[in-house]
């Protein structure tokens, strides 16, 4: 990676808006796990399935949205009405589920603490926007969807969702977010909620969009924490204060599809 310390800002920010470009567009999504979501057109419908998939959305791409499509079919593919109206027997049809570590229990807590939500705080977007309308930063209203999901009892469920309050750096979160604030005319995210600006928004940060941040200088911690998601995130802000996580886009997509991270490949030719 010491081949890009090299470059300046400015060549920085160009290579940026190339690859955003060419990734934040339409064919991104066959490749990606938001395609599960996009099949879906009721708010609720998408929400709910764009929270679950971003929830098992790590390990192999094909498995992630292979296991996210066979949940939906579970839930008769209308997982709002499948969560508000489970009963018993309903929750048993999720007990076969597995998705790595993420298995039938965990699937099924999900489905009991989102109709809590449903039923008692007017949505995910009501409990997301709650926080950051009290707190106007993403990482305390990761902290407050954090604690109103885990309001039921379920300790081993826990550790599906990133608690940003000891460290971590809530990248499934974050992308969960990106879904559905960020709006372009691109229409590969939804933008399906208005009270949080996309310039609040937080760099989803994982091996692919860490090693390719450090590799251009954006970020010096070594860590994939939440220290590590502001100071990249503030460094993007520098090159689009309105939208900075757009380069999430080429971030990710230089490391997941070009492989830029395995330090041979050059940023620019000579």
């Amino acid at each position: 990676m010491d081949s890009y310390s090299n470059l300046n800002r400015d060549d920085i920010r160009t290579l940026l808006e190339e690859k955003a470009a060419g990734y934040n567009k339409p064919e991104f999504i066959i490749t990606d796990p938001i395609q599960v979501p996009k099949q879906f057109s009721q708010k609720e419908n998408i929400e709910i399935s764009a929270f679950i998939t971003s929830t098992i959305s790590w390990g192999n791409r094909t498995a992630i949205i292979k296991n996210a499509i066979r949940l939906m079919n579970i839930m008769d593919n209308d997982p709002y009405q499948f969560i508000i109206n489970a009963s018993d027997s309903d929750y048993r049809l999720l007990k076969s589920f597995v998705h790595r570590t993420f298995n039938g229990d965990d699937c099924i807590y999900f489905a009991r603490s989102l109709k809590n939500i449903y039923a008692n705080y007017g949505g995910l977007e009501s409990v997301f926007e709650k926080g950051f309308e009290n707190n106007g930063n993403i990482k305390d209203t990761l902290i407050h969807f954090y604690s109103i999901f885990f309001e039921i009892p379920g300790e081993r469920t826990r550790k599906h969702v990133s608690n940003v309050n000891k460290g971590a750096s809530g990248k499934r979160l974050n992308m969960f977010l990106r879904w559905m604030v960020r709006k372009d005319s691109n229409n590969v995210d939804f933008g399906l909620w208005n009270n949080i600006p996309s310039s609040a928004l937080m760099l989803p940060l994982d091996v692919h969009t860490g090693n390719i941040s450090r590799g251009l200088g954006l970020l010096k911690r070594k860590q994939n924490d939440w220290q590590a998601v502001e100071e990249v995130t503030n460094v993007l802000r520098l090159f689009d204060p309105d939208d900075p996580v757009r380069y999430d886009f080429a971030l990710f997509g230089m490391g997941a599809f070009e492989k830029f991270q395995d330090g041979k490949k050059q940023l620019f030719s000579v």
